[in-house]
């Protein structure tokens, strides 16, 4: 769970960083981009390396980059609920083949 917020909170950094424009569809297009490297992060990585990832913290400016994601999604519910219906299946699928979940 918390490799999960990590990677989730690096992905928003990523929104926090650049101008989310939002087209009149209301669509994020900043945001598929970043979910589509995170899927793509959760999918090419082996579970040995997920693993690691849970284990190591942030720290120095990816911490201080993580509480600016999280400020960033709780400011935007609308982004935050797109964003996360975008990762939270192909995330929790691999956690689930890595023996991560039940």
């Amino acid at each position: 769970m918390k490799r999960t917020c990590y990677l989730l909170v690096l992905a928003a950094l990523m929104l926090v960083a650049v101008a989310l424009p939002v087209s009149p569809q209301g669509q994020y297009p900043i945001a598929d981009k970043v979910a589509a490297k995170v899927i793509e992060k959760y999918q090419t990585s082996s579970c040995q390396q997920l693993a690691a990832m849970k284990k190591e913290p942030p720290s120095g400016p990816d911490a201080e980059m993580k509480q600016r994601a999280i400020t960033f999604l709780k400011q935007d519910a609308q982004m935050r609920q797109y964003f996360l219906d975008k990762v939270a299946g192909p995330i929790a699928n691999k956690l689930f083949e890595c023996g991560m979940i039940p």
